[in-house]
């Protein structure tokens, strides 16, 4: 058992290690991956933009160069991540490496047409996925790219996305602390703060993982948006130049508002005029910190208004 287990680690660190030193590259086009090189030739499967291939050997055949690829795919199954691994030959047009000239800016490009595919109506199929590899490859290609550090940033957001639109409508199953939905995996987001920390790429990934430290349904209780306030607080206090910063002041005083009506109508006076006293003073520093912002300055006075004039902002409306 212990000779298989040694065989098992040697092969696998000579596969890892012909990987590296092999030529990677990505597909900006869907492709046939054909058993050997000729169109005529069987086919093993259809292989999607942005997916991770290792270059074996080229050769020519009717005047057309065929690559031999090994590519390993990973998909999600019902019972958790099921991984292929592939060997074969692909046309070699739209097949981008890392010695491929201006290669960065090609797959750059792809990945935001292909993200750009996904928000049209009737745009191509999976091609949010494609974005979130594309994008994944060009930084992984790349990493010296000026290009790189948003180019990590778009995929990982890409895939926060996708994973929050699915677990989201699911009730949380935490046993820790079930007012908080299920977590979204926050590996990519934190490789965007490892890789690229104090710029704004890890601004806008810290931001995202606040996701996962917000509830569900508040359920007219006080604890939630008294704690997800605090979150969006300190998330502006500790980014000021972020992006996100002047969202998040209002995400903060957004929810001392509410928190105003949750008091209110449990007949917490103190909590509800302290809560109202909170709410204007975020929302105040909005208007103060960034007078340039279109959506987020007018939101916050809004707000100011309606807590000045005692107009009801959660729960249904009553006169």
């Amino acid at each position: 058992m212990r000779q298989k287990f040694i065989l098992f680690v040697l092969l696998f660190s000579a596969v890892a290690a012909f990987s590296a030193a092999s030529e990677h590259g990505t597909l900006v086009r869907g492709a046939t991956l054909y058993v050997a090189p000729g169109s005529t030739a069987e086919k093993l499967m259809q292989v999607e933009r942005g997916r991770d291939m290792v270059v074996l050997e080229h050769t020519n055949m009717d005047n057309v160069t065929w690559v031999k690829v090994f590519v390993t795919i990973v998909s999600q199954g019902v019972q958790g991540q099921n991984r292929r691994d592939v060997t074969g030959w692909v046309i070699s047009k739209g097949l981008v490496t890392s010695s491929t000239p201006n290669g960065d800016q090609i797959i750059y490009g792809e990945a935001v047409d292909s993200e750009n595919q996904a928000e049209q109506r009737g745009g191509r199929k999976g091609a949010a996925q494609d974005a979130m590899r594309l994008y994944y490859r060009m930084w992984e290609f790349f990493p010296n790219s000026p290009l790189a550090g948003e180019a990590l940033w778009r995929a990982a957001d890409i895939r926060w996305q996708l994973e929050k639109a699915d677990i989201l409508p699911r009730p949380s199953s935490r046993e820790m602390d079930p007012d908080l939905r299920d977590p979204i995996d926050d590996t990519m987001m934190k490789e965007v703060e490892k890789k690229f920390p104090h710029s704004k790429w890890s601004d806008l990934a810290a931001y995202d993982l606040i996701d996962n430290k917000l509830c569900g349904d508040w359920k007219g209780i006080s604890k939630c948006p008294d704690r997800e306030s605090d979150v969006y607080e300190h998330y502006a206090h500790e980014h000021p130049q972020s992006p996100k910063a002047p969202e998040a002041l209002y995400n903060a005083a957004w929810r001392q508002a509410a928190l105003v009506d949750i008091y209110r109508i449990s007949n917490q006076n103190d909590k509800s005029a302290a809560a109202r006293k909170k709410a204007v003073a975020l929302a105040q520093e909005v208007v103060n910190q960034y007078p340039q912002q279109a959506d987020w300055k007018p939101r916050a006075l809004d707000l100011i208004y309606k807590l000045e004039q005692n107009v009801q902002v959660y729960g249904n409306q009553t006169d």
